[in-house]
């Protein structure tokens, strides 16, 4: 399968604005891209790239005084199937973790664990550990929040979406990240396109998504408390403790978003031969 990707995103900068974009494919996709997501800027501005410490891939520009648009289009192949499953893989004991992982225990901007550890023994400490304890908070938090983007609050923290109860894909994945990070588990927030290819009409305005990823069995695995079900087609560009280290942009003076599109759209057969 192969899958087109994209965006657009129009910013009016009140005066010449730097901004950090985190917006390309991440690195271990590299060896499935087939056209490659080259950012460019309308007017042009030179663009310098950096890895961070999580391993992605960010861009710095300075935006002039006025409108700036921003935009990519590429295209990545892809296996065609659901995120693996497997029920098997058991939890790691604390001592037993490799150092690199230990940092996605603990609590973050957007995760508290603090706040929500006695709720998460509480709710989950009869679990069985590993694959069944992590669906068990997947099941739990998909049927807690209500998905509501006319809700959407970029400054909602996992403790609040807990008792809110409503949200977007990132903060389901903010409370579901806090509650397994609760339980002993290591944690990593993801963020990256989703389409819906597999799944039936009607469907909503296209965005980039929010899942995570969690530590088991000696490797890391994919959850979404959001969708709560295996789906076709991610496409990761970061990874780190929350969304406040996978921003698509920070930037450093006074702006508006004007404009925001993103595309995630299978590319029919004889499209990619032609």
């Amino acid at each position: 399968m192969e899958i087109r990707v994209g965006y657009e995103l129009i910013y009016d900068c009140l005066q010449p604005t730097p901004m950090v974009l985190m917006l390309n494919i991440h690195h271990s996709r590299a060896g499935d891209i087939i056209v490659p997501d080259r950012m460019k800027t309308t007017p042009g501005v030179p663009i310098t790239t950096y890895r961070d410490g999580f391993g992605n891939w960010c861009s710095r520009i300075v935006a002039p005084q006025g409108q700036i648009k921003i935009s990519a289009t590429g295209m990545v192949k892809d296996t065609g199937l659901p995120d693996p499953v497997l029920l098997s893989a058991r939890q790691h004991a604390v001592q037993d973790l490799p150092e690199e992982t230990l940092v996605f225990l603990l609590g973050s901007r957007y995760c508290e664990t603090d706040r929500l550890s006695d709720i998460a023994w509480n709710l989950f400490g009869n679990s069985p550990p590993g694959w069944a304890l992590v669906q068990n908070i997947c099941d739990f938090v998909h049927n807690h929040i209500t998905f509501d983007y006319q809700q959407a609050r970029c400054t909602r923290t996992a403790w609040e979406a807990y008792n809110e109860r409503v949200g977007v894909c990132r903060d389901y994945a903010h409370l579901a990240v806090a509650l397994c990070r609760c339980m002993n588990i290591p944690t990593r927030y993801c963020t990256g396109y989703l389409g819906d290819i597999g799944m039936p009409p009607p469907y909503g305005p296209m965005d980039f998504a929010g899942w995570f990823e969690v530590y088991l069995d000696g490797d890391w695995h994919t959850f979404d408390a959001r969708n709560n079900m295996p789906r076709i087609g991610r496409v990761l560009i970061g990874r780190g403790r929350d969304a406040t280290d996978v921003p698509i942009s920070n930037t450093f003076g006074l702006n508006a978003l004007v404009s925001f599109k993103v595309w995630t759209d299978e590319v029919p057969p004889q499209a990619a031969i032609a």
